[in-house]
């Protein structure tokens, strides 16, 4: 029985995690989830098919979560974006950029504007290819309210969805030349590799220094950038490593002692950043290893600068 919950694992969180834009809440439910079929499967319950009976424990319980993570979203610090994940390569590309479309910080955050309901529908449909049938059962309603369900959130979706098609070469080479410019406070050559309607977001949730709402512009978003460059500087021994973040670009800032600071996640249309996300609420880093006190950073950086 243990080899089969750790098969299902993998699909439970990734319906999880899709869900909820938390690592540690997707655990929680996954594990809930797992334990529910463990139980039902030791009373002798038959269960046609473990996997549609845990999406579906794993569909509610991230739903009721949702609704209470509403509440709790209105008393947050800052602009709230979701946990970062360092993901890896798969043997099908194809599979990669399908799922990874998926996955982007921008496509959690636009899954955001939709109510729970909304969310596990079009992810169960449109990510997962659930039946409506099944998915009219694991949300509680008729096929047809499933089905508008769907064809809300599809529309809603489709008008903010992020669109981006570049190499993972493109995504690397970009990723260097920007933090290149961004260490040498180079404005002129990081306004060359920003599109003109770039957007720049921060999550310290309260516990570090952080934009307090996002900026737009190129113009702008250069010279938080450069400033921010200029700080990173004054910091010794802070490295920061190219990864593959939700998916996409991205970077793991660490300190001295190898402990993560922050997670950067990038967007990339045409050639250029479209979009930057910042993450670094120790809160949200702890999941990917030790984390260090970025704040301290910062602090000992403008008393040396």
């Amino acid at each position: 029985m243990e080899e089969l919950l750790e098969e299902l694992r993998p699909r439970a969180f990734a319906i999880a995690y899709r869900m909820l834009g938390r690592v540690s809440d997707a655990e929680d439910v996954v594990q809930e989830g797992l334990m529910r079929v463990h139980g039902a499967l030791e009373a002798g319950e038959e269960i046609a098919s473990p996997q549609a009976y845990l999406a579906t424990v794993v569909t509610r319980l991230a739903i009721d979560e949702l609704r209470s993570a509403r509440a709790r979203r209105e008393t947050y610090v800052g602009e709230w974006l979701p946990e970062p994940v360092i993901t890896e390569d798969r043997d099908d590309p194809a599979a990669q950029a399908e799922m990874a479309d998926s996955l982007s910080l921008a496509f959690l955050v636009v899954l955001e504007s939709l109510s729970p309901e909304q969310r596990a529908v079009f992810l169960l449909r449109e990510v997962f290819d659930y039946p409506y049938a099944q998915i009219a059962e694991i949300v509680g309603k008729s096929e047809a309210a499933a089905r508008q369900l769907a064809t809300r959130a599809r529309r809603h979706v489709e008008e903010d969805r992020p669109r981006f098609e570049v190499s993972r070469e493109e995504h690397e080479e970009l990723t260097r030349r920007f933090f290149a410019a961004t260490r040498e406070g180079d404005l002129e050559a990081l306004e060359a590799l920003l599109a003109e309607d770039v957007e720049l977001h921060g999550d310290g949730g309260g516990k570090v220094p952080a934009l307090t709402r996002p900026l737009h512009g190129r113009a702008q978003v250069a010279k938080a950038l450069r400033n921010w460059g200029r700080t990173l500087s004054r910091i010794e021994r802070v490295t920061i490593r190219p990864a593959e973040v939700n998916g996409a670009a991205g970077a793991v800032t660490f300190d001295d002692e190898g402990r993560i600071v922050g997670v950067i996640g990038f967007d990339v249309v045409e050639g250029r950043v479209q979009s930057i996300r910042s993450i670094v609420n120790p809160d949200k880093l702890g999941h990917l290893g030790p984390v260090g006190d970025l704040g301290a950073l910062i602090r000992s950086a403008r008393a040396a600068g």
